[in-house]
């Protein structure tokens, strides 16, 4: 285990090796420190971004629940989607004396400072789903292939409206959403969708009728919903109300909430008008209802069951001073550095195999969707 009592506490060198090598297996907020090949009973900060995401909060009680089964105790915090309130957060727990990090950042750009403390302090850091960006002070990153999500959003379009096997000739037309521009997921999903979109669109087998189709167009700060539905009922004010839009791109489940509110509003959804194709992702309960009601037409599951082992390996293989597993070590430059990468694979859910998907492997239950 790494030694950063140094960094933390005023005390003679004599003295803090006396503290290490009499202090292994206890608990860190004790003022004890663990022996490196036995880091049990080691605390690990985790900060997540919010809990008005169901989520986020699943992601915290995943780790939580996997590194307490590892032996470790942990220091759970929310930072309500403010980059300053997660900025002061993982300060107090630096200072708090925790072993290791586990970060999903609000902002990707504002945590340079503050991981700079965790370096000085011999702590390492590892970035959850969302990679911290601008930094060297990131060791590893679990999360999912990102741009795979965007494809299987894309690819679920076309399909949908047979343009991938010729069966339909198009256009259709087609408005875009991306996710918040200070997450940097949001340049994969909306790049893996637009490689597999875009062909069509320049085809114009697909047609955007608002003209947005660049990235910085059409993100949603914070991935929120209600940013979402007035963008949309924006769009459909001054382009569709001659036309009707037959595809909305959305990335997220909660912006797809959003985006189905206010094409509701415009009266899709009567048998006279039907609802167009909208993707979304992570299965959150309220979208897959509204897929069961055949209203949201997709979404991507991500098993965050899996993220939270990812990121627990990650930690106990740094506290014990060896290397988790990875399996990619190209894909993400963070502008300092290439992160070391864990990437777990998505899959496209819709009315056909929730049961299958998301029911019978556990990931909801069947009551939660009643």
């Amino acid at each position: 285990m790494r030694n950063r009592r140094a960094a933390l506490a005023a005390t003679a060198a004599a003295a803090s090796l006396a503290l290490t090598l009499s202090a292994c297996g206890q608990n860190s907020e004790g003022g004890s420190k663990n022996d490196k090949k036995d880091p049990k009973g080691a605390t690990v900060g985790i900060a997540m971004p919010t809990k008005s995401s169901e989520r986020w909060i699943a992601d915290g009680a995943n780790v939580v629940k996997d590194l307490g089964a590892a032996g470790y105790k942990t220091k759970l915090v929310y930072g309500e989607d403010d980059p300053d309130t997660q900025v002061s957060q993982i300060e107090n727990m630096i200072t708090q004396g925790v072993d290791a990090l586990v970060v999903a950042a609000i902002d990707n750009k504002s945590l340079d400072n503050v991981l700079q403390q965790a370096a000085d302090a011999d702590i390492p850091v590892i970035s959850y789903d969302r990679l911290i960006l601008g930094t060297k002070n990131v060791d590893y990153y679990a999360s999912f292939d990102n741009e795979k999500v965007g494809e299987l959003q894309g690819t679920y379009i076309l399909d949908k409206l047979g343009l991938k096997d010729g069966s339909e000739k198009g256009p259709f037309n087609i408005e875009l959403f991306a996710g918040s521009n200070d997450d940097n997921n949001t340049k994969y999903f909306f790049g893996g969708a637009m490689k597999v979109l875009q062909p069509y669109i320049d085809d114009k087998k697909l047609v955007v009728k608002s003209g947005q189709t660049k990235m910085n167009q059409v993100t949603t700060l914070r991935w929120d919903g209600g940013t979402a539905q007035k963008r949309m009922d924006d769009l459909l004010t001054s382009t569709y109300s001659k036309e009707r839009v037959d595809a909305v791109l959305s990335p997220y489940d909660g912006i797809s909430i959003g985006i189905l509110s206010a094409l509701k509003s415009d009266d899709y959804g009567a048998k006279s008008k039907p609802l167009p194709i909208v993707t979304g992702q992570d299965a959150e309960v309220a979208s897959v209802k509204s897929i069961i009601a055949g209203e949201q037409t997709q979404t991507v599951y991500k098993d965050i069951r899996k993220l939270a082992e990812v990121a627990t390996d990650m930690v106990d293989a740094s506290l014990k001073g060896k290397k988790p597993q990875i399996n990619d070590t190209r894909t993400y430059d963070n502008g300092e550095k290439v992160v070391p990468a864990y990437l777990l694979q998505p899959v496209s859910v819709d009315k056909s195999n929730y049961q299958k998907e998301l029911v019978d492997s556990g990931y909801l239950k069947a009551s939660d969707l009643n």
